[in-house]
């Protein structure tokens, strides 16, 4: 039994989004005529009130569209200092939009109203344009740490009252949705846009929707195109979506659940300094400065369990819907005795 809990991107399609799949509608999108891939664009603006949505192949292309839609070469995105837009995009805000990021020390990957005010540059010529404020929930590289919504609505009033865009790199948006008990609509009607991940929490093979109205909406599809994001007859992929959306979303609890439980079990290891707060389904935990990480990750892989080093002696376990009760009854079990 190989249980990997690296990421939630490794999953499986199950046999049924499988057969979903393969039972597709077809028809080339490069000219908008596949049924599936409208369809799930359209189920998608409306969870959201959106009125209009846009299928990629990755959630980087998506956000990073987001990014050109709203900026011009030479302005600046205020995000946090651990935002994905910003750590793992490979550059792509300056590479691909000519921006920069403004970034702010946040807790727990999320900052306020109040800070975001802060970071504003004045407008003056010799400063970069501030024109939008990102935020990514939830915060991935802070624990699956989920916002405040509250504090969305502050800042969303500090970006009306300063003319900014207000992006949402929803990754795990899903996670959040369900761990707060709110719902798609809230988030629609806060930020401009949205982009929702397919293929982590909700077992997708490949997949980002951007979401967003009419107006701010009107060259992503260009953009998609820039970028070598279009595809033909990309309704295979979209079913999985599809799918996804009927079955894959409230299931998520488990995954939140099975999360805190190994949490719980890493605080009584001696070897562990920290383990941090759980929310969802993300587990950040440190060793202490005498153990090895190398020699830690490598003790679990020879029982076959997989995680990843984040570096700074700090290790991160996702859980997902093809880590299995018993594959969760065997890591306890093992984490129970372990011992370097």
């Amino acid at each position: 039994m190989i249980i990997d809990l690296r990421s939630d991107t490794v999953t499986k399609p199950s046999k049924d989004m499988l057969s979903a799949m393969m039972q597709a509608k077809v028809g080339d999108d490069v000219f908008r005529e596949d049924p599936t891939v409208n369809e799930l664009e359209n189920r998608l603006a409306k969870m959201f009130g959106k009125e209009q949505a846009l299928f990629f192949p990755s959630g980087t292309m998506a956000n990073q569209t987001a990014l050109k839609l709203h900026t011009n070469p030479g302005d600046q995105v205020i995000c946090d200092t651990y935002a994905h837009i910003y750590n793992y995009e490979s550059g792509g805000a300056s590479f691909n939009s000519g921006i920069s990021c403004k970034l702010i020390d946040g807790k727990d990957g999320m900052f306020t109203a109040k800070q975001v005010v802060e970071a504003i540059n004045p407008d003056a010529y010799y400063y970069s344009k501030t024109s939008l404020v990102e935020v990514e929930n939830t915060a991935n590289r802070r624990g699956g740490t989920c916002w405040n919504y509250n504090e969305i609505l502050k800042i969303k009033t500090v970006c009306d009252e300063h003319d900014l865009g207000f992006h949402l790199d929803g990754a795990r948006i899903w996670n959040a949705l369900v761990a707060k008990n709110e719902t798609a609509q809230q988030y629609g009607e806060v930020f401009d846009t949205i982009s929702v991940c397919l293929s982590k929490g909700l077992g997708c093979p490949i997949g980002s929707v951007l979401l967003g109205d009419s107006k701010i909406m009107e060259n992503a599809i260009r953009i998609r195109k820039i970028f070598g994001g279009n595809m033909r007859q990309a309704g295979y992929l979209a079913a999985a979506g599809l799918y996804a959306l009927d079955n894959n979303i409230e299931r998520l609890r488990e995954d939140h659940q099975r999360a805190k439980e190994i949490g719980k079990e890493l605080t009584k290891l001696s070897i562990i300094k920290t383990v941090e707060p759980i929310e969802t389904n993300i587990i950040i935990f440190e060793l202490n400065n005498d153990v090895s990480e190398k020699d830690f990750i490598k003790k679990l892989a020879d029982k076959n369990i997989h995680i990843i080093g984040m570096g700074s002696g700090k290790l991160r376990i996702v859980t997902h819907l093809d880590y299995t009760n018993d594959m969760h009854e065997k890591l306890l079990s093992i984490l129970k005795t372990f011992a370097l």
